[in-house]
């Protein structure tokens, strides 16, 4: 290449670096102006956003302000308000204290008035009372100088006289006040015990010592006996009690002095009837099945009894032992609803007088409870029951009132009186024992009857089961005198004609009744 072309070449390429370097510069200086026009409109931008604001700002605050002024405009308002009825109640206040003032002294000047009123009184007093004494004293002189005693003389013959008469007035009003306070505490004990017995009544049927089971027809009681009569043997082997098959149609009787057993018996010979497979083993398997339900039976009645008569939780052997009395009599009588009746009248006579209900019916509940055990301890049945009891961790009342509701033992505890009360009101209720109802109507019409047999005598009444007796005399025919000598000789007559228990009260009653009819 030729040194010509060589410097065209370098001429060229210096000319495009300084127009490629003008170039660059001319951008660049374009691009300048372009950022601060931006530059400058961004803060225009800025600028009147920020006025904006500044503007918003300004309303905000002349807003809450208007809206501050308001709310204190009212709160001054309220409290304006506030002050005005507190000044108007001040003022009635004001008003309440004058009138009260001005009444205040209107009672002082009464006070004053009355109080010279009554000091002028009072010397007036003073004045009649010195008087007084000098006319008591001029008197007495008189007196004494007429009697001729002097004033201690005179005050010892009073006083001995007085002496003599209080002491004898002291000793009427003593009796007088005895008698009274005996009278009292009779009725009053008289209506707590008739209140009980009406507040509870029972009703008590007798049972006998023999069951009777009925057989659907004679070829059974060939059955019942067995070959050469090993089944009767059996059965009564097993049960304890005494079978009867007699002539009687339709019927085989079960005797035994023992309730329980005879029950068992019942009961298992009824089932093998039902079952018709009657034979020694038979009859052990269902005397023993027959045995456990008994058992169930027992448990069953005592809880029943313990939720009738309310007396709260009783240990399980004590229900055990009250449920057994279901099946035990005294005198035919029940003893376990004997022992239900006896809980609810002593609960009712400890009510009426204030003591703890609850308690005085679980003692009367419990009293008799020695009688399921008799065939197993020696000893009477109170002594038993009290044992078994204290066993069992009851409480002493309950304990004393099952070993002293016979009056065996000295009363410690009030509720041992109130179930021997309600022991004594059970047992002598008209058919509660051995008494049949036929002959207690026909003990009523011998005591009636006799007392209607004597002279003078108008009608007589039993009342009380027989234990006392009204007779209504002819006041005509009689005088006091006669009517007390007819209750006498009635009484008398009752000792030699009748066989009773305890005694008899004999009232004869002697009235005079006058009519008159206005026409």
């Amino acid at each position: 290449m030729s040194s010509t072309q060589v410097f065209s070449v370098v001429a060229a390429s210096v000319i495009s670096a300084v127009l490629a370097t003008v170039l660059i510069k001319f951008i660049d200086r374009l691009r300048k102006k372009d950022a601060e026009t931006e530059a400058r409109e961004i803060v225009a931008r800025a600028e009147r956003e920020s006025a904006n604001l500044r503007k918003e700002a300004e309303l905000e605050i002349k807003e809450r302000a208007i809206q501050q002024r308001a709310a204190g405009e009212k709160e001054l308002a309220s409290l304006r308000q506030e002050l005005h009825e507190r000044e108007r109640s001040l003022d009635k206040r004001q008003d309440m204290l004058e009138q009260q003032t001005q009444h205040l002294r209107q009672q002082e000047s009464m006070v004053e008035k009355g109080q010279r009123k009554l000091a002028a009184r009072i010397q007036e007093q003073k004045r009649l009372q010195e008087e007084l004494q000098q006319v008591i004293e001029s008197e007495r002189e008189a007196l004494h100088q007429v009697s001729g005693l002097s004033p201690d003389e005179a005050r010892n013959i009073l006083l001995e006289k007085l002496d003599g008469e209080l002491a004898q007035e002291a000793g009427n009003r003593v009796l007088r006040f005895e008698k009274e306070v005996t009278e009292k505490c009779d009725k009053l004990a008289q209506e707590k015990l008739i209140t009980s017995m009406q507040r509870y009544a029972a009703a008590h049927t007798a049972e006998s010592t023999t069951s009777t089971i009925d057989i659907p027809n004679d070829e059974m009681k060939g059955r019942i006996i067995g070959r050469e009569g090993r089944n009767i043997r059996a059965f009564e082997k097993a049960t304890g009690v005494d079978v009867i098959i007699d002539d009687t149609p339709g019927v085989v009787i079960v005797s035994a002095f023992d309730p329980v057993r005879r029950e068992v018996a019942r009961m298992a010979l009824q089932k093998l009837i039902a079952d018709g497979r009657i034979h020694p083993a038979r009859i052990e398997e269902i005397v023993q099945e027959t045995n456990e339900e008994i058992e169930q039976v027992v448990q069953k009645a005592g809880e029943e009894a313990m939720l009738e008569a309310d007396v709260g939780e009783l240990p399980p052997k004590i229900v055990r032992m009250l449920g057994r009395l279901r099946f035990r009599t005294s005198y035919s009588q029940n003893v376990l609803r004997h022992s239900i009746e006896v809980a609810f009248l002593a609960g009712m006579m400890a009510e009426e007088v204030g003591l703890d209900g609850t308690l005085a019916r679980r003692c009367g509940l419990l009293h008799d409870i020695g009688k399921a055990a008799d065939h197993e301890a020696e000893g009477g049945h109170p002594k038993i029951g009290a044992d078994f009891l204290k066993r069992h961790g009851e409480n002493p009342e309950v304990v004393h009132a099952a070993l002293g509701h016979h009056d065996d033992i000295r009363i410690d505890h009030p509720y041992t009186v109130l179930v021997a009360a309600g022991d004594a009101c059970s047992a002598s209720r008209p058919g509660a024992r051995r008494e049949t109802l036929e002959r207690y109507i026909k003990r009523m019409e011998e005591l009636e009857s006799i007392a209607q047999g004597f002279d003078g005598v108008e009608q007589a009444f039993a009342i009380q089961a027989g234990r006392e007796v009204r007779v209504l005399a002819q006041a005509e025919n009689t005088t006091d005198e006669s009517a007390a000598k007819i209750g006498y000789e009635i009484a008398r007559e009752y000792e030699k004609s009748l066989t009773y228990p305890g005694e008899i009260k004999v009232t004869v009653v002697r009235e005079i009744r006058h009519q008159a009819i206005a026409k």
